[in-house]
């Protein structure tokens, strides 16, 4: 798994200061999408030194989110960060609803489901197709209505 670039937000993952991690090499090619760069196989090689690294750098988070990544890349590194870092963990990914290992519940906090569809928006969007849970106990929660402007 290679990424591109990270970034610190505090809208990605409502409620956290998340290190966002870009991971290139995205198979889903959305139209619309607002970062096709992803879609190259392109950037540095996310291995444990190289998270271990940018996590250190970035003082104050609560979470680090994977912005893309495949299932078992992303669920050996949120291991990664669970053993090693009293941080919440996030995954953006593009594939729909139980179109992964379900495993994947057992170490996640957050993960946000669906393709993008420009006609329907994305996630700030009351209309999207895409969905954000909070995981809780191995259940999902719906936490879409937290990127809409007025809430539920």
């Amino acid at each position: 798994m290679k990424y591109l670039n990270t970034m610190v937000t505090f809208s990605e993952f409502p409620d956290e200061i998340a290190l966002c991690i870009n991971i290139t090499n995205c198979p889903f090619h959305c139209p619309g999408c607002h970062s096709p760069e992803l879609w190259e196989d392109i950037g540095i090689e996310l291995t444990f030194d190289e998270l271990n690294k940018l996590i250190k750098s970035n003082k104050g988070i609560t979470c680090v989110g994977f912005m893309g990544g495949f299932p078992l890349s992303v669920y050996d590194a949120a291991c990664f960060i669970k053993a090693n870092y009293n941080l919440k963990v996030g995954w953006y990914w593009g594939g729909e609803k139980n179109n992964y290992p379900l495993y994947i519940y057992n170490i996640l906090d957050y993960i946000k489901l669906g393709p993008y569809d420009k006609e329907l928006g994305g996630l700030g969007s009351p209309n999207t197709n895409q969905k954000f849970y909070k995981i809780e106990n191995g259940q999902l929660i719906d936490w879409t209505y937290k990127f809409w402007k007025h809430g539920k």
